[in-house]
């Protein structure tokens, strides 16, 4: 498969936080900018795949700064890394108050997202082509993501299936 560079799946979203997903500090929920990063995420990976694609994990979100309803969130996203048919997509999310100027960096995070084929099974995906240092970067740390969400995946199996075990032992 010939490769595609990260700048093709390069995808921004931007929004204005309304009323309607306002908390009762009249701060943007956490979960709306939740759904916000999974569409960024999944538009990056879907412009490098060029097909159908689901989320099969996501990182730690931490909340810098609050988005006050009013202001302008910006998300920006590209693919970091293809893991044969998974990715790693990298999410940033900006808020802008329109009437300072001001833009602060609100969050990021890290999202993997599985290709599709036509029959919903996992299909493989084209590499991607780090050009920058920064991506180069960004290329190298995914792969050191990647291996520590498959050791933490493989622990929870591990659990799961001790657990299991043990309840199977306990059964009359």
């Amino acid at each position: 498969m010939e490769g595609r560079p990260v700048r093709e799946s390069a995808s921004e979203l931007s929004e204005f936080a309304l009323p309607i997903y306002a908390n009762t500090l009249g701060n943007l929920l956490g979960g709306r900018i939740m759904h916000l990063v999974d569409l960024a995420g999944a538009t990056a990976a879907m412009r490098h795949a060029r097909c159908p694609v689901v989320t099969a994990s996501v990182d730690r979100m931490t909340f810098l700064h609050p988005i006050r309803i009013g202001q302008l969130v910006i998300l920006k996203a590209s693919v970091n890394r293809v893991f044969r048919t998974s990715m790693e997509v990298g999410v940033k999310v900006f808020v802008e108050d329109l009437e300072t100027g001001v833009v602060l960096h609100t969050n990021s995070s890290y999202l993997t997202f599985v290709a599709l084929s036509p029959e919903g099974k996992p299909r493989e995906v084209p590499p991607v082509i780090p050009e920058t240092e920064t991506e180069k970067r960004r290329w190298r740390e995914a792969g050191e993501r990647r291996r520590q969400r498959l050791e933490v995946r493989a622990r929870a199996l591990e659990k799961e299936r001790l657990e299991a075990e043990s309840a199977g032992s306990q059964s009359p």
